[in-house]
């Protein structure tokens, strides 16, 4: 392989990281914050207690987050086949990783809710004010430093995630890792993919940090 292909390959390897790892993390806070709201509002004390609701979801939660991402991965391949009509490449794969991620970032979601004031919900209780804009005017405003770091160690764990789908054709660097590093011995390859990985989870990290220090208002 000249140098010329090697530098087509990962560019294209690392496009297909990043629009998996991206596009899952939408999708997975898009299901997860109404869920991690839900389980935080129905909790014991919750500004809407139901403890049916709270455990029943708590239980699902915790049966999909124990479960290992290659399993799961393969476990849920007809769901995939019959969500986007194949369980090989990029696209195939944010359907596992959507799956995966949900459930962690609705407990991610949860413990910053819990990090929020009682005090002031209670001044918006007194105030009249419904559960509703309790949520959106509240609890959510007040929790974003916390929501923000915790995306940050989302979509660090989704492309974790993502490399792992390469064992089974998944797309990314991951599928480069396996392909010519793991199968043809090309250890040069994998290391540079290993490279690539951690260089991308650094940038992650510190956009999000930085997002998350600057939207502190306990830091103005």
């Amino acid at each position: 392989m000249d140098f010329g292909q090697l530098i087509s390959i990962m560019w294209d390897g690392i496009l297909e990281t990043l629009y998996m790892t991206v596009a899952s993390t939408l999708f997975a806070y898009l299901f997860g914050i109404p869920l991690g709201v839900v389980l935080y509002v129905t909790d014991k004390n919750g500004i809407a207690e139901n403890r049916p609701i709270n455990s029943v979801l708590g239980v699902i939660v915790n049966l999909l987050r124990s479960v290992p991402f290659l399993i799961l991965l393969v476990a849920i391949m007809p769901f995939t086949r019959f969500v986007v009509g194949t369980t090989l490449g990029a696209t195939a794969t944010i359907v596992p990783l959507v799956v995966a991620a949900t459930p962690f970032v609705a407990r991610m979601v949860e413990s910053s809710l819990k990090e929020v004031d009682g005090g002031v919900i209670e001044a918006a209780l007194s105030m009249g004010s419904n559960n509703w804009q309790i949520i959106t005017k509240v609890l959510l405003p007040e929790a974003k430093p916390s929501l923000i770091v915790g995306s940050t160690i989302a979509i660090t764990t989704i492309l974790g995630y993502s490399a792992m789908a390469g064992f089974v054709g998944g797309g990314g660097l991951g599928t480069i890792a396996i392909n010519y590093g793991y199968y043809r011995y090309q250890e040069d390859i994998m290391f540079i993919t290993v490279i690539l990985l951690v260089i991308i989870v650094q940038i992650f990290q510190e956009t999000g940090m930085k997002i998350a220090s600057g939207t502190d208002k306990r830091k103005r």
